[in-house]
């Protein structure tokens, strides 16, 4: 085509290109198709396909490049190079690794097919490590914050001659929110729903409370007295239901079964009160060597734990007139005993001013689980119900009061504000709310733990739950004032 065809077509066509090489057809509805497309040299037809280069594929990134392996040595391994450069292109054998960049191959891939082995590289990854590594995932988490314990407590009443004796026990929580303390020669009955005070009993001036004890009913309370005896009383009607013997001397420490009333004293014996028999006690437990101090039952009512100035804790079964477990290892007087409300067989007991160790114990096997040196006397040991979490209050030399994770037995809090040895301790019903007692002739109600998350019961509204709580009043907020 010369160049007057070449101006009349409308075409600039290279040089060498016939005219007829070109040839446009109009189809209805006025598309254009290519129909015939040639070069020069070679008459070509084109398909849909498109074939990428291969030196850009960058095939080592879905495994089809081959790791040396140790048996294919010398001229395997240069066969098998020869090999993939002439089915591949001469550019794959010479291509860049893994890892490393290049323009053809840029050095992270957005979707990958291989595993990677590699660490992760983000912050979010959901585990430092493998799935297989038996870490858990939640080591990646970031730990949640501490729950915060308010630092002073939200009511204190004046106890006037709540006496200073690491031996007795003179406050006790009933389950039907009455607080009863024991003051000098009597015993006062405060409700917490509505802060009033009702004087249960004097024992006159020959006698004086040295124990009190609810039953788990919250309907009866028992008191040890300076001369030996058991006394047993209605907390609703105010009235006297029984008077048992049995003691030489003060009975300073009271424990309730579902059925059984324990008591130890200062003679170093333990007796066992049945209601429902007509005689003082039923059985004698002789077993420590100093006064007994400490005294619980286990939840599930079947062992019962001692703890005496002997430095000993003894562990009962219902069955045996002797202790199962003789536990040593304390060198001080054991007074605070806990049993855990969360795992059977689990015992917690603190020592005195010579120990100040917090120690547990499996009761199946007689084994110490973990200890843990608090710097100062253990006088008291309380275990949450809502959480496991345990409560301990301490006299020489901190007078402090600590709450403390199980079982890392880590600090949540430690509280003060008593002046004296913390002698005395005792939760609320809903276990949310502890109240302590010292020399200083103070209670002090603190705030310590969760509520229960307890599930409504069926068919009952959402306010009936498991648990009672504390109710509050706005007498809580008239600051201090007296139990009696």
């Amino acid at each position: 085509m010369d160049s007057s065809e070449r101006r009349k077509s409308g075409l600039n066509l290279p040089a060498g290109m016939s005219g007829t090489s070109l040839r446009l057809e109009t189809f209805s509805g006025s598309y254009r198709a290519i129909s015939n497309l040639s070069s020069p040299s070679k008459s070509t037809s084109c398909s849909d396909r498109f074939i990428p280069c291969r030196s850009s594929s960058r095939l080592h990134t879905f495994g089809l490049i081959e790791k040396a392996s140790p048996v294919k040595e010398g001229g395997n391994e240069a066969y098998f190079r020869l090999l993939k450069q002439e089915l591949f292109g001469s550019d794959f054998g010479s291509s860049s690794p893994a890892g490393q960049g290049s323009p053809m191959s840029p050095s992270k891939n957005m979707l990958r097919f291989k595993t990677d082995h590699s660490g992760p590289n983000s912050p979010y990854s959901p585990s430092l490590f493998g799935p297989d590594s038996g870490f858990s995932n939640e080591a990646s988490t970031p730990p949640k914050p501490p729950r915060k314990v308010p630092k002073t407590p939200h009511k204190v009443l004046d106890a006037p001659s709540l006496q200073d004796d690491f031996y007795l026990n003179l406050v006790d929580w009933s389950s039907q929110n009455v607080l009863a303390v024991g003051l000098g020669t009597c015993v006062y009955l405060w409700t917490a729903s509505t802060s009033k005070v009702t004087k249960l009993c004097d024992l006159g001036p020959s006698d004086s409370v040295c124990s009190v004890q609810w039953t788990r009913e919250g309907s009866y309370i028992s008191i040890g007295t300076h001369l030996g005896q058991v006394q047993v009383w209605d907390g609703t009607q105010c009235k006297k239901v029984r008077t048992m013997g049995g003691h030489q001397t003060r009975t300073g420490v009271l424990a309730w079964s579902s059925r059984i009333l324990s008591s130890g004293s200062r003679d170093r014996n333990i007796l066992q009160h049945d209601l429902r028999v007509s005689t003082d006690f039923v059985s004698k437990l002789v077993g420590h060597k100093s006064e007994v101090c400490g005294l619980k039952w286990s939840h599930d009512d079947r062992e019962l734990a001692s703890g005496g100035n002997d430095n000993q804790l003894l562990v009962w079964n219902q069955h045996s007139q002797q202790p199962v477990l003789k536990l040593t290892e304390h060198t001080a007087a054991v007074k605070a005993i806990a049993w855990s409300p969360h795992q059977s067989g689990l015992l917690a007991s603190g020592g005195g001013t010579a120990d100040r160790c917090i120690r547990f114990w499996s009761t199946t096997n007689g084994n110490q689980l973990s200890h843990v040196d608090t710097g100062s006397q253990v006088c008291n040991l309380g275990w949450s119900k809502n959480v496991n979490e345990i409560v301990s209050t301490h006299g020489y030399s901190q007078n402090q009061i600590m709450v403390w994770k199980y079982p890392s037995m880590t600090k949540v809090a430690t509280l003060t504000g008593h002046s004296l040895r913390v002698l005395y301790l005792a939760m609320s019903p809903d276990g949310q709310t502890i109240v302590t007692g010292a020399g200083d002739e103070t209670l002090r109600f603190w705030n310590v733990f969760p509520s229960m998350k307890a599930p409504v019961r069926e068919g009952a509204d959402s306010e009936n739950k498991i648990t009672a709580p504390v109710k509050d009043t706005g007498v809580w907020s008239l600051g201090r004032t007296h139990i009696r």
